[in-house]
């Protein structure tokens, strides 16, 4: 399908920021309702899920003991942004019982893309261990993660937690939801803006293409992008469906008028169907 498709085009799918010509009102928002979040809200920062470079979490605790656990991971590409962007998703769902996580990883190109997917297993398997300890309930995991953030949410999903070590459930992460995500890595290597820091080679775009990989023995995802993104951006939201099936992906859905930062501003609203969507996800029993 990609025959007569320039470097020109890629880069035009995959340029959130020149689709959205106010996507810097976005950021400059969540960062404002990121620091009222820490401010407002209980919240532990920087607290270390291993020794690498970025590792480290922010918890925001539920009110009530053993709390449905929620693990936001951030997008911008495996390039840009950081977890102190995205505290702003943590009050609406603490509200409701949940427990938030919001993990940091390391940034291309000082890491490769493989990289940050391992410290994501890291980051999951340090709060199966320790979230009890601040009111969690490590048997109801969750993960959400936009863009990047998507595409790392579902390689969680695909995780096999044994082969990481002997004593995590085979079912560490009970669903996730995955927000504009990217399931296959080949075409996003032929963005040269974006492949100029990837440095993406075969071998690791094979390892990390969730849409290559078996179906997930157990659990959902939710796959979900704005009917305003790219053409790319939609082929994907179609892909992991088509690739792992109705039983594994029962919600593939383009929302109505929102575009790839609008999106996250919706899962964080109330009166939205996609944060009732999230939250029937994290308090589903």
């Amino acid at each position: 399908m990609y025959q007569a498709a320039t470097p020109e085009w890629f880069d035009r799918m995959y340029n959130n920021r020149a689709l959205v010509p106010g996507f810097a009102t976005h950021l400059q928002q969540w960062a404002a309702d990121s620091a009222l979040a820490r401010h407002q809200w209980t919240c532990l920062t920087d607290l270390s899920y291993g020794a690498g470079l970025n590792e480290t979490l922010d918890i925001f605790p539920a009110a009530d003991a053993k709390a449905p656990v929620l693990v936001f991971l951030h997008g911008g590409y495996w390039r840009a942004l950081d977890k102190s962007d995205h505290s702003f998703i943590a009050p609406s769902f603490v509200k409701q019982g949940v427990c938030v996580v919001v993990p940091n990883y390391a940034l291309c190109p000082a890491v490769t893309v493989p990289q940050i997917v391992l410290q994501m297993v890291k980051a999951l398997v340090w709060v199966w261990r320790y979230i009890s300890e601040w009111g969690g309930d490590p048997a109801r995991i969750h993960v959400a993660g936009h863009s990047a953030g998507g595409h790392l949410a579902a390689m969680m999903m695909a995780c096999q937690w044994q082969r990481h070590a002997a004593e995590l459930p085979q079912d560490l992460v009970k669903s996730a939801l995955s927000v504009s995500g990217l399931y296959e890595l080949a075409s996003v290597s032929r963005s040269p803006m974006l492949q100029s820091e990837l440095r993406l080679d075969d071998a690791q775009i094979l390892q990390c293409s969730p849409a290559w990989m078996p179906s997930p023995s157990h659990g959902h995802m939710l796959s979900v992008a704005g009917s305003l993104e790219s053409a790319e951006f939609l082929r994907h939201n179609r892909l992991i469906r088509k690739a792992w099936g109705a039983q594994r992906v029962p919600v593939c859905q383009e929302l109505h008028g929102l575009n790839h930062f609008s999106i996250v501003e919706a899962l964080v609203n109330p009166d939205h169907r996609l944060h009732r969507m999230a939250l029937e996800m994290c308090l589903a029993v």
